[in-house]
């Protein structure tokens, strides 16, 4: 599905449109029409306790109200060992399925300090007892 992005993602502020796939319950993936471009995303709630506010803006750039269902995705940056790829949790990509548009907010440390940038996924997977 195709998404108008009414807010850039950072440092790929060329890309104005961006293709959606899910891939599973977990991972998804955005890339740009012509494919030159690809990123992995991940449902950052299916790891942890995830909040944050939408700024204004970017309510009215993305037409959400108290209704809307939007789906929120974190960049990760993948790594040979995947347990090793990186969450970024302060710059989640908003997506409003209603109107195909989506949009990156970067987030504050100061105002979200339990959010990394580079916090692994092996960090949230649950020991087995034993293992």
């Amino acid at each position: 599905m195709l998404y108008d992005l009414k807010a850039p993602i950072l440092g790929f502020e060329n890309i104005t449109q961006v293709r959606f796939e899910k891939i599973d319950t977990l991972f998804s993936k955005i890339s740009s029409p012509d494919g030159g471009f690809v990123m992995t995303l991940v449902n950052p709630y299916a790891l942890r306790e995830y909040s944050f506010s939408v700024p204004k803006y970017v309510e009215l750039l993305l037409e959400l109200d108290k209704d809307s269902n939007v789906e929120v995705y974190c960049v990760v940056v993948l790594q040979k060992n995947l347990e090793d790829s990186m969450v970024n949790f302060l710059a989640p990509l908003i997506f409003n399925p209603q109107n195909h548009t989506a949009a990156q907010i970067a987030l504050s440390m100061m105002d979200y300090p339990d959010f990394g940038v580079k916090e692994t996924l092996k960090s949230f997977v649950k020991q087995e007892v034993g293992a």
